[in-house]
């Protein structure tokens, strides 16, 4: 029964058995951390997503440590986030899963949901070492079925320069700010706001903060889709005016638009920040995600989970290595190692001096207490893709707000 749910989403009806057959590949080509001095060892198999040179280096020390405590052997294979998440379900549907899985924030409903996921400990020493919204996403009917490893959140990247020669002196704290800044920039010849377009699983994290900050949301008080609410009509509106202001295209090419001093107003994450410090004559300033009035936007926080496999063979030893590598001073040690992480979920080390000497990260740290994570839904890929989908309607002129998200509040009541 699991099977069917875990492909009954529209994004992954379609996975054939030449994924399977790649995934037992990955399987077959994993490879383990040192494990030479670890005799009768007990072996894990660990799905992680941090494949760069640096981030491989960051988990194989940490996972190495937890071998050397736990005399167990943790065979790690890296995955990408282009198709790992369907390697993942071949796995699970094939019937071999990893052990331990790393997930992001908005897949975990769609696993846990799906019966696949082991419930972990929700004592009181657990919950309180982490953010109560971090911990909204893991949980699925009263259970908790994955830890908060990493979070982080997007914020406003405003180029100076570029407001400065329009004009614009002052703060930005405000939409009605965000709107005349960025028309400013625009009659002055650049490119006054980013806007996504088209770009599946990201143009729903620009467009959430808008809708949030207005009142709006994706779920009612019972629970229920309500993708056409007034608020968020208004939002859609906001977002389709600012980008008349500027330009529409994907993250990865607006990214590197507002690096080359492109754009004015840009929302990203703290993935921008090494290159941000290595351009030469950038100067950028990053502020709390503006909303209808000062203080008052709430931004979209993303991060990163660990969970155990219901099928595994050894709970313990996984469990084990899900608290080990959640634990305040691992999740440090991954943060400080890979500028991209973010902040520990664990409280204790989320506000380490180390990570705060950055001052555009401290802006960050301070999003974050005024973020919230993807709503939790068993079909939040067909939701989500609904929401991109109007959007980019509205984006394109072929559709009003009101229009638009009338369209997709009326699929989204098919979703069962």
């Amino acid at each position: 029964m699991w099977t069917k749910s875990l492909l009954q989403t529209q994004a992954f009806r379609h996975v054939v058995s030449a994924i399977a057959i790649g995934t037992i590949g990955i399987i077959l080509g994993s490879c383990s951390s040192n494990n030479e001095h670890l005799p009768d060892a007990q072996t894990i198999r660990f799905w992680h997503f941090w494949s760069e040179p640096n981030q491989r280096t960051a988990i194989r020390e940490l996972v190495a440590e937890y071998q050397r405590k736990h005399n167990t052997i943790v065979e790690l294979t890296e995955l990408s986030w282009n198709d790992g998440k369907t390697k993942l379900l071949a796995a699970f549907n094939s019937g071999s899963p990893p052990d331990v899985i790393e997930l992001g924030s908005d897949w975990i409903a769609q696993f846990s949901s799906a019966g696949v996921l082991l419930a972990l400990p929700t004592d009181k020493g657990v919950t309180d070492r982490f953010p109560s919204y971090s911990l909204v996403p893991a949980m699925w009917k009263g259970r908790l079925y994955a830890y908060p490893w990493t979070v982080d959140a997007r914020l406003l990247y405003l180029n100076r320069d570029l407001l400065n020669k329009a004009g614009w002196k002052g703060a930005i704290e405000t939409f009605a700010d965000m709107q005349r800044a960025a028309e400013l920039v625009k009659e002055h010849g650049a490119e006054g706001f980013g806007a996504n377009g088209a770009d599946a699983h990201r143009l729903y994290k620009k467009i959430l903060p808008f809708m949030w900050s207005m009142g709006g949301d994706v779920l009612d008080s019972k629970g229920q889709l309500a993708l056409n609410l007034p608020a968020n009509v208004k939002a859609f509106e906001l977002y389709a005016d600012l980008a008349r202001s500027g330009y529409i295209e994907t993250q990865r090419q607006l990214d590197a638009a507002f690096l080359q001093g492109k754009v004015a107003l840009w929302m990203s994450g703290s993935w921008l920040l090494p290159k941000i410090r290595a351009a030469k004559g950038l100067d950028v300033e990053a502020v709390l995600m503006p909303g209808q009035t000062a203080g008052t936007g709430i931004s979209f926080a993303g991060g990163e989970y660990l969970a155990v496999s219901a099928a595994t063979k050894n709970s313990q030893r996984s469990r084990e290595l899900v608290e080990f590598l959640t634990s305040g001073a691992q999740a440090l040690k991954l943060c400080q190692q890979i500028s991209e992480a973010g902040f520990p979920a664990d409280k204790s080390t989320s506000a380490d001096a180390s990570l705060m000497a950055d001052t555009m990260k401290v802006v960050f740290a301070k999003q974050l207490e005024h973020s919230r994570m993807t709503p939790v839904h068993p079909h939040w890929l067909d939701v989500e893709a609904l929401l991109e989908n109007a959007l980019v309607k509205v984006l394109l002129g072929q559709a009003s707000a009101q229009a638009s998200l009338d369209e997709a509040q009326t699929e989204a009541l098919k979703l069962r």
